[in-house]
C-alpha cells in the first residue's frame, strides 16, 4: 500500500516517529522528516538507507506556525503530493498546575496541538481536492483519562481528540482517512524531556516508559492501522486500558485511585 506514497512525519528524529521512518521505508515510501535537530534527522535517514531521491530532510519546530505554508510548499515542489501526514511531534511537562506557568501552557500547546493544526490546515485542501490522503495524529492514552503533573499535557492531547473526531466527520465523504493513535507507556525520551516548571527538561527517567512497549512494535500497527482505514487505535498495556475504561464507566472510583498514583 505504502511503496511510492508521500509521507511526512514530524518528531522524526527519535521515539515513535524515527521507528515509523523505518516501518515506511521497508515499505518503499518516500519521506518527508521533519524534526528540528538536523544532524538526528541525516542519522535517521541514513540508518533507513533511504535514496537522496526518495527523502527529504525538512528542519521543522512545529511551534512555529508561521513556517508551515513555505515548509508545505516545498514538499509538493519536491513531490507533488503528500498522501500521509503524521503529526507525531510533541512535548510534556512534570509540574502541579499551581507551578505552571502561562508560558510552558501555551509552549505545550503550541507544539502538542496548534503546530499539527497548522500543518493539517496546509495539507488539507491538496488532499480534498485529490480526495485522498490520510491524517495521523499521534495523540495519547492521557486524551482519555489524565495523570497528576501533566495538566497541559492532558489537555492538549483532549483537544486533539476534539479536533480530530470533527474533522474526521467533516471529510468522511472525501476520500480523507484520519486516524488517532493514543499509546499508554512506549520506551522514548518524552519523560525526559518532560519540561519542569521553568521549562526546562527534567532529564530524569521513568521506569514505567523504560519498561514500555517497543516503539518499532507501535509504528507497525499504526501502518497496520492505516492501511485498515480506522478511526482510532489505542496502543498501551493493561494498566493504561483499563485506566480508560475505569475513567468512562466509574469516573469517581478512577478519580479515587489517582489521587493516590504516581508516575515518578
Amino acid at each position: 500500500m505504502f511503496k511510492g506514497k508521500v509521507v511526512w512525519i514530524t518528531g522524526a528524529s527519535s521515539g515513535i516517529g524515527e521507528s515509523l521512518v523505518y516501518a515506511f521505508a521497508r515499505q518503499g515510501a518516500k519521506l518527508v522528516l521533519s524534526a528540528r535537530r538536523v544532524e538526528e534527522l541525516q542519522r535517521v535517514r541514513a540508518t533507513a538507507n533511504l535514496p537522496a531521491d526518495d527523502c527529504l530532510i525538512l528542519p521543522l519546530d512545529v511551534s512555529d506556525t508561521e513556517s508551515v505554508a513555505t515548509l508545505s510548499k516545498q514538499v509538493y515542489d519536491r513531490f507533488g503530493k503528500i498522501d500521509i501526514l503524521i503529526n507525531n511531534a510533541g512535548v510534556s511537562h512534570w509540574t502541579k498546575v499551581k507551578d505552571l506557568s502561562l508560558e510552558v501552557i501555551h509552549k505545550i500547546f503550541n507544539v502538542n496541538f496548534f503546530g499539527g493544526i497548522a500543518l493539517t490546515k496546509a495539507v488539507l485542501p491538496q488532499m480534498l481536492a485529490s480526495k485522498r490522503g490520510h491524517m495521523v495524529v499521534i495523540s495519547s492514552v492521557l486524551g482519555k483519562m489524565v495523570v497528576q503533573k501533566q495538566a497541559a499535557y492532558n489537555a492538549s492531547k483532549h483537544a486533539l481528540q476534539g479536533f480530530y473526531d470533527t474533522l474526521r466527520l467533516e471529510v468522511a465523504q472525501d476520500g480523507v482517512g484520519v486516524l488517532l493513535v493514543c499509546p499508554g507507556f512506549v520506551r522514548t525520551n518524552v519523560a525526559k524531556n518532560s519540561l519542569n516548571k521553568d521549562g526546562v527538561a527534567i532529564n530524569q527517567d521513568n521506569d514505567k516508559i523504560a519498561k514500555g512497549l517497543d516503539p518499532d512494535d507501535v509504528a507497525e500497527k499504526i501502518l497496520e492501522a492505516i492501511e485498515k482505514n480506522k478511526d482510532e487505535i489505542i496502543i498501551a498495556g493493561r494498566p493504561e486500558r483499563t485506566g480508560i475504561l475505569l475513567k468512562r464507566l466509574f469516573p469517581s472510583l478512577f478519580a479515587r485511585m489517582m489521587r493516590k498514583r504516581k508516575l515518578l
